[in-house]
């Protein structure tokens, strides 16, 4: 994945802005445009173009427990895709084959052409596969997939956005487990046999080509574990997930951010 450099772009002013971001100055900007460009994506300046950005967040659901907090989610993420030039559509309680219609119509929406980027927020309960639509229950699943999200926006179906960054921030479950553990603080502990050590593995002779290409996607999980949300303050990692980039937008790449 290609780096995204995630720099706001605007008159010169302070390093600090009057709201919560930092933002970089103008002729940092510009600097880092003409030094770099052949490292980072192409950066628009606000006046030029205009960014396109969609939530979609399921509270409540026919058979599963309502998300308390989620609420707060969808309030802090506006607020900082606005904060970063975005214009914000906000869509709640879709079922699996809603959500695929606002993402297809997402897709096409003419804006892409003139814009530099998106960024796709997804907040649901989920399963390891996909995001659980309002619908979903053990005996009639209702869940869009992860692979049907990187499709819709790929480079043969979402001609407007190819070589430009996407960015998909997921927030739900991706099935049971906990994910932690209780460790010794003795360096004996951190010894760690693995069946997936070097002298185990072998390269495949085969290269692709991909044609997802220039996504980032962040989940607030890894495979098999849930996902945490306070009810009152909302998700742990969007909560993080805002502070942070909110912070080091002025100084740091976007993976960069993620890594905070």
């Amino acid at each position: 994945i290609a780096t995204l450099l995630q720099i706001e772009a605007g008159p010169p002013e302070s390093a600090e802005s009057t709201n919560t971001f930092r933002l970089c100055l103008h002729e940092e900007f510009l600097r880092q445009c003409k030094e770099k460009h052949e490292e980072i994506y192409l950066i628009k300046e606000r006046k030029d173009h205009r960014h396109l950005a969609l939530i979609i967040c399921n509270i409540k659901f026919d058979h599963l427990p309502p998300r308390n907090g989620a609420y707060v989610d969808i309030t802090g993420m506006k607020g900082l895709l606005q904060g970063l030039g975005y214009s914000v559509v906000e869509e709640k309680n879709l079922t699996a084959r809603d959500m695929e219609s606002v993402l297809r119509a997402s897709a096409a929406r003419p804006e892409h052409k003139s814009s530099d980027s998106t960024f796709l927020v997804l907040m649901s309960h989920g399963i390891q596969g996909g995001i659980c639509g309002m619908a979903h229950d053990e005996e009639n699943p209702d869940v869009l997939l992860y692979d049907t999200i990187f499709q819709i926006f790929n480079n043969r179906n979402c001609l407007s956005l190819r070589d430009k960054p996407k960015v998909i921030i997921v927030q739900a479950c991706r099935g049971a487990n906990c994910g932690d553990l209780w460790v010794s603080s003795s360096p004996a502990s951190l010894a760690v046999t693995s069946s997936q050590s070097p002298e185990n593995l072998e390269a495949d002779p085969v290269c692709k080509i991909h044609i997802e290409k220039d996504f980032i996607a962040f989940c607030s999980s890894i495979p098999h574990n849930v996902s945490w949300r306070d009810s009152i303050r909302g998700s742990i990692f969007i909560v993080e997930l805002i502070t942070c980039l909110q912070k080091y937008p002025w100084c740091c790449h976007q993976v960069e951010v993620f890594h905070k």
